[in-house]
């Protein structure tokens, strides 16, 4: 007799979990005093995805101090927010990401920045570990640059970044470019582990003393490094190279 409604037992149970996890993920938490807090847990992606699209307040919020992320506002300790609001951006509307190096101090730092009234709140699942995950190996970032219009005649400058985001320390082999029109120069040749450093590129398109690179153009820079899995990274700058119709002296 019992064995009949086994079926149907295990289909209300399956149910009533469903419902109770709904519950649990849909509705916003709450402090040991009862107040509800509200705030969103981002993966790596999506945190890549929030920074390269707009602008927001990024703040490091591990204990010991450890080493941040690029593009950080602010750091300090997740058990101390409330001390340090005067530290945060006025407008209560204001995108804030925390994070920390596992994901368990800005969660706590989280609920403390919406208990104080701060609306978009986002806590980096994972913290620093997990972005060191997803973006593990040797990579010059960005990929590409747009210089957009360069006057012939002229020197157009930037930078990159040569990115170490492994265990191993990296040294630089070789640096070149795909034309003499371009150069880049670092200020070091060996990457400690989750190591970045600055490229310096520079374009003379004038360089030939010809046309040849004139109209839309895209030159690469490429680094050869002693990783055996990342021994070769590159990058690209793109622009729009015109004469200077003012510049009689341009042929």
């Amino acid at each position: 007799m019992i064995k009949k409604y086994i079926p149907l037992l295990l289909l209300a149970a399956i149910f009533l979990l469903g419902f109770l996890s709904s519950s649990i993920l849909n509705n916003p938490g709450k402090n040991k005093e009862g107040n509800k807090f509200s705030y969103k847990d981002i993966l790596p992606q999506e945190f890549d995805k929030i920074l390269s699209t707009r602008k927001v307040f990024l703040v490091d919020v591990h204990i010991p101090e450890q080493k941040h992320l690029d593009g950080t506002n602010l750091v300090v300790p997740y058990n101390k927010i409330k001390e340090n609001l005067n530290k945060f951006p006025k407008a209560k509307n204001t995108e804030i990401i925390v994070y920390c190096r596992s994901g368990r101090m800005s969660t706590e730092a989280a609920q403390a920045l919406s208990q104080a009234g701060y609306t978009r709140v986002y806590n980096l699942i994972g913290g620093l570990n997990a972005y060191r995950e997803s973006h593990y190996g040797v990579y010059i970032a960005p990929i590409t640059k747009d210089l957009g219009t360069v006057i012939y005649g002229n020197i157009a400058k930037t930078m990159f970044k040569l990115i170490n985001n492994t265990k191993e320390e990296v040294s630089i082999r070789r640096i070149s470019t795909s034309c003499s029109c371009t150069s880049a120069t670092v200020n070091k040749n060996t990457l400690k582990p989750y190591e970045e450093i600055e490229i310096s590129v520079s374009f003379n398109p004038a360089v030939h003393k010809d046309n040849t690179d004139l109209g839309d153009i895209i030159r690469t820079i490429y680094i050869d490094t002693t990783s055996t899995n990342f021994s070769r990274v590159e990058a690209s700058i793109t622009a729009k190279v015109v004469k200077n119709p003012d510049n009689k002296n341009n042929n």
